[in-house]
Order: structure tokens, then sequence, then C-alpha cells
């Protein structure tokens, strides 16, 4: 009952996402129509490949995080520390490939947009309508060292951009250090944490025995026993797990590709610059994993969950998908957008990045609590971001 249910609601969510992803690129589509003149005939296909692209990196990256976390139980890795590592590493790699694809191609402009991009999306969109619709008390304690980390990083970042202009491999290779000096901290704190438990489990593991326990305590293990092949059954064997694993990561890899090859031919078909297209459609199309984990916290009346989620994912965009794309292929800071002969970039993303991350952080690591205000400010900034990317 319980097994079928799950993969119901996996199927339902999954569903949901594909039809969010065609609703999105088809209203896109009209507004081109809109504005622009151009051979719909000769863009269609690519559109619908993007798309394609989109669904084929969230399926394959579901399967990746199944089959890596079923391989790390079999191992008897404890829980704990794979939420901590694997599925966090896993829900990030569609914007690991998709930049790292772009880089090798030399689009560099998609590979700065799609991290920028989905920090931006993250924070002032998803986030932003968590709080707007149900703000709640968070526990300050495990946000700072993300915190501390991701602005740590984020002005190095800018320091690159500004002073230098440009991000070179030392960058880059810096900036995945960053992500395993990260990864050395969590993997520490979920250890501590499992000892904790362990400790707190053998305080009380050999209790007074009584008549009333030793029969709970035979009721518990008869039901065990008859949990246990059912149990048994809902494993994913060891080969189901690789072959999971194996063909997630071919299929985010094939996505990606499609995404980013896709994204090219709309862009210089529309004439719009390849960095718009990675800071809008191609951030928000990744980022839809966020999104469903937001909206599914919001829906249990767990909000102050997906903060940590989003903070951790805007962390990992920065260091490991930055990183990652600048080490294979150094890029100049994207100078196709000007306003006011200035470079939008400078101007106008990397400001906002500050920005966004400033009002949704700063109340939770002060107060301790996320405000209706922030939600509502953070998705006015993004509905205004959107607008001067395809308007000014």
């Amino acid at each position: 009952m319980s097994t079928d249910g799950s993969a119901a609601e996996k199927k339902k969510g999954f569903d949901k996402r594909i039809v969010f992803v065609v609703l999105l690129f088809l209203a896109g589509l009209a507004c081109f129509i809109i504005n622009n003149t151009f051979e719909i005939g000769a863009l269609l296909p690519a559109v619908i490949l993007f798309v394609a692209g989109l669904g084929l990196l969230i399926k394959g990256g579901d399967w990746f995080v199944d089959g890596a976390t079923a391989i790390a139980e079999k191992f008897k890795v404890p829980e704990v520390l794979i939420g901590a590592t694997v599925v966090s590493i896993g829900t990030t790699l569609p914007e690991v490939m998709v930049s790292a694809q772009a880089a090798a191609k030399g689009s560099s402009s998609i590979s700065y947009g799609n991290a920028i991009g989905s920090i931006i999306c993250n924070t002032a969109l998803i986030s932003a309508i968590t709080l707007a619709v149900k703000p709640a008390k968070v526990d300050k304690k495990p946000l700072r060292l993300p915190i501390i980390f991701f602005f740590t990083a984020l002005i190095f970042y800018a320091v690159n951009a500004y002073v230098f202009g440009e991000f070179s491999r030392i960058t880059g290779i810096l900036l995945i250090l960053c992500f395993l000096v990260y990864m050395c901290f969590v993997v520490k704190q979920a250890l501590s944490q499992i000892k904790g438990n362990r400790g707190d489990n053998g305080e009380n593991a050999n209790p007074e025995k009584t008549p009333e326990t030793e029969d709970n305590t035979e009721i518990r293990n008869a039901e065990a026993r008859s949990e246990e092949p059912e149990e048994k059954k809902e494993e994913t064997g060891i080969l189901t797990a690789l072959i999971l694993l194996i063909f997630g990561a071919a299929i985010i890899a094939f996505g990606a590709t499609l995404l980013v090859d896709n994204g090219i031919i709309i862009a210089k078909k529309v004439g719009i610059p390849e960095s718009v297209i990675a800071l809008t459609f191609v951030a928000l199309g990744t980022s839809l994993p966020e999104l469903v984990t937001a909206i599914t916290s919001l829906v249990k009346g767990h909000g102050a969950l997906s903060l940590g989620n989003i903070i951790g994912a805007n962390l990992f965009n920065l260091v490991l998908v930055s990183g990652i794309a600048i080490t294979i292929r150094p890029f100049e800071v994207p100078s196709e957008k000007l306003i006011a002969g200035m470079n939008a970039s400078l101007v106008i993303d990397i400001p906002l990045v500050f920005l966004v991350m400033i009002l949704m952080t700063l109340p939770a690591l002060i107060k301790g609590k996320l405000y209706r205000f922030q939600g509502i400010a953070l998705l006015l900034l993004y509905a205004g971001y959107v607008v001067f990317q395809f308007v000014v």
C-alpha cells in the first residue's frame, strides 16, 4: 500500500513538472510570437527538443539519485549522510551537466547564466513562493555554515568579475576546492549527529526488564519478522541500482546536450542573447527539482525545510556548477546585454544575487523567523528582473 502510494506520488509529481515546463515554454513562445517576427516552422523543433531536454534532465536526476541512494544503503551508509552528500549532489547534476557542456562548446554565456540565474530563480521565485504563502520559524544553527560558505564564495566570485573581468581556471579550481571543504564539514556534522544519536540510544539500551516489557518485546519482534519479507521486496537490488545510476547519468548528459544545443538555436533565431535564455528559461528549468521540493514542503506544512534546500542548492550552483564550467573553459564576464552602456552582468545580475540572498537569509539569522514581506518583495524583484531581461 505505502509503496504503491509512494510510486504514484512520484509519478504524479513528475507529470506535474513536465506539464509546468510545457506550459512555461508555450507561454514564452507566445510572447516571442507577439514581439518578434521569425519563421515559426524553423523554431518549433528546437523548442520541442529544448523542452524534451528539460524533461530528460529531471527524470535522469531522479533515477541517478534513486540509484546512488540504493547503493549507499546497500553498503550501510547512514541515511543522514546520504542526504548530505549523494542526494544534494544528485539534485544539482542538471545544472552541472548543462554548464559543463555549454563551457565545453564555448557557450560561456549559458554556463554563467545557468549558475547565476538558478540562484536568482531559487531565491526570488521558489523560496519567495514559500515565504509569501506560509512564513515559518527556522532553526538558525544549521543555516550558519552554508550561508557563511555561500557569501564567502560569492565575494570571491564578485572580485573576479569586477576586478579582473574574467574567471580564470585557477578561479574554477578554487571554487571546486571550496565545495570539497564544505562537503567535508557537512560529512563531519552528519557523522557527529550519528554518534550523538547512538549515544542517546545507548543510555536506554538496557532498561529494567519486566514481564510487561518482555511481552512487548516479543510482540515487536514478531511484528518485525512478519514485516521482514515485505521490506526485502521493497529494497532495490544492487543490479537495479547500478542500472538506475548509469542510465540516470546518461539521460542527464543527453538531456543537457538537447537543452544547450537547442537553447543556442532559439537564442539565435529569436535574436535574444544566450545569457538571457540561460538566466531565465534554462535556470528555471534546471531549478524545477527545487521548485517541487518547495511546493511539497509547503503543502506538508514544512515551509522552513525548503529554506535549507534553497541555500544548499545556491551554494552548489556557485561553487560546483560554476567551478566545473570555469575549470573546463575559463571565460570573461558575459557582456551581451548592456544597460546605460554598462555590462548588465555587473550592474544587475551579481548585485541582485547579493540582494535576494541577504533579503532571504538575514531575518532568519537574526530573528530565527521568516516573514511574508520577504516573499512578496522577492517575487516583485524576480518579476522586475524577468521584465528587464526581455524588454530592456
